[in-house]
């Protein structure tokens, strides 16, 4: 796995990642990891690897776009020195785009996402062991949807970052079609966005296959 013992792995994103986590971060609070994947990882991490010591922090925030994980980088990823990072950013970037139409100050478009999150990675990958880049996701079958087609447009940005910068890359919306084949996408997110818990362990087990977990081990 590439994950070593003792290291920081730290978690930034929009809602999906924050998932009701404490105020502050990673200071050993009740529910400080929140709700989701974040904490199925850590927990998955802390039940198979437990000699690794791993410390996993959440650093996610409901209703970021990419312009608002730059504004606080400095102080929620920079100054806290991971030694994994791991970036899942687009929704609200895709989402405001057509729950607000109107409102386009609010709208981040995919050249502005492009750019902005290229220059976090630029910034950010010397200084880390491993970089993770998640896709954005819509939980919609029908890849003619507008929303899907869009946030299928933000993950390819995602997906050519990841390759220009030699970081890990995480297909969120190819893990979660193979469960789409099943079941109806309200059964794991009411709202096609925000995961039920299985929809969260969908992401989790994305996340840690990408890293090499081992899930027989021991």
């Amino acid at each position: 796995m590439l994950l070593q013992k003792g290291q920081k792995l730290l978690f930034i994103g929009d809602s999906i990642t924050d998932c009701e986590r404490a105020r502050p971060a990673g200071e050993g609070l009740f529910n400080a990891l929140g709700r989701g994947y974040v904490s199925l990882v850590d927990a998955l991490l802390q039940a198979v690897y437990p000699e690794l010591g791993i410390r996993v922090i959440n650093v996610g925030s409901s209703g970021n776009n990419v312009l608002d994980l730059k504004a606080r980088w400095q102080e929620d990823v920079l100054d806290r020195k991971p030694d994994c990072l791991s970036i899942m950013i687009g929704t609200n970037d895709v989402w405001r785009q057509y729950d607000t139409p109107f409102i386009t100050e609010g709208h981040v478009y995919a050249d502005t996402y492009e750019a902005t999150l290229r220059s976090l990675v630029k910034e950010t990958k010397p200084l880390v062991s491993n970089l993770v880049l998640m896709t954005p996701f819509y939980l919609e079958r029908n890849e003619q949807d507008a929303m899907r087609h869009t946030m299928d447009e933000y993950g390819a940005i995602v997906k050519k970052i990841a390759e220009e910068s030699d970081s890990l890359f995480v297909d969120t919306q190819a893990a979660f079609n193979l469960v789409l084949k099943d079941l109806y996408p309200a059964t794991l997110a009411w709202d096609r966005v925000h995961p039920s818990q299985a929809g969260h362990a969908v992401l989790a087990r994305a996340f840690l296959n990408k890293i090499g977990f081992e899930w027989n081990r021991g």
